[in-house]
């Protein structure tokens, strides 16, 4: 049996990914086609269909990609524990790999493995006592707030032109001491207010 030439190239599924992933990060969302990602695995474009059927595809195992490189190795154990290291995970994943951002906060997670994934997390917290329709809920609730918090540490100015804080007074203290603006101590002050939240509910 002969073989096709992504096999001879040693090509996967995985790799193909990997190297869209890698194209995206160092050239951004629109360099992204069939011709720039084969030529930069050196083979024919045409021949990348054989692992990615289309361009929605590619596009949907990218944000399968960001998104297994955050899930934690087992969702075994205690199941705040477990949130709390995933929206830490997920957060840090984003911020490396910022020009996919707009591509998981836009698209759904609907491959096989990204489904695997979340089927786990439910499992998690269904064992621990929590209702489908509640787990399923904390879930997207925390998954949709890292990546809101992630899109706005990537795109906010750092350094912005400030007018006159002088008739704000909180505000010029908040500036001039620091206080409430480091995006990882927000992040950290939310999630746990998120969790301590959910532990109120409780499972039932």
């Amino acid at each position: 049996m002969s073989r096709t030439p992504g096999t001879r190239a040693g090509l996967s599924r995985e790799r193909v990914l990997a190297a869209a992933l890698e194209l995206v990060d160092r050239d951004g969302l629109k360099a992204l086609s069939m011709r720039r990602l084969g030529a930069q695995l050196d083979v024919e474009a045409m021949t990348l269909y054989h692992y990615v059927p289309t361009k929605d595809a590619l596009l949907d195992g990218l944000v399968e990609q960001v998104l297994d490189r955050s899930t934690p190795p087992s969702f075994d154990g205690d199941w705040r524990s477990m949130l709390d290291d995933y929206a830490r995970s997920l957060r840090s994943t984003l911020l490396a790999h910022p020009n996919v951002l707009p591509l998981v906060a836009a698209r759904p997670a609907v491959t096989p493995e990204t489904l695997r994934t979340v089927e786990r997390g439910l499992r998690m917290l269904v064992d621990a006592g929590f209702p489908l329709g509640r787990a399923l809920d904390a879930l997207n609730a925390l998954s949709v707030f890292v990546i809101g918090h992630a899109t706005s540490e990537v795109h906010i100015d750092t350094d912005p032109a400030l007018p006159d804080l002088t008739e704000f007074p909180l505000l010029s203290t908040a500036a001039r001491t620091g206080s409430g603006i480091d995006d990882e101590a927000r992040f950290r002050f939310a999630v746990d207010v998120f969790l301590t939240g959910l532990a109120a509910l409780g499972p039932e």
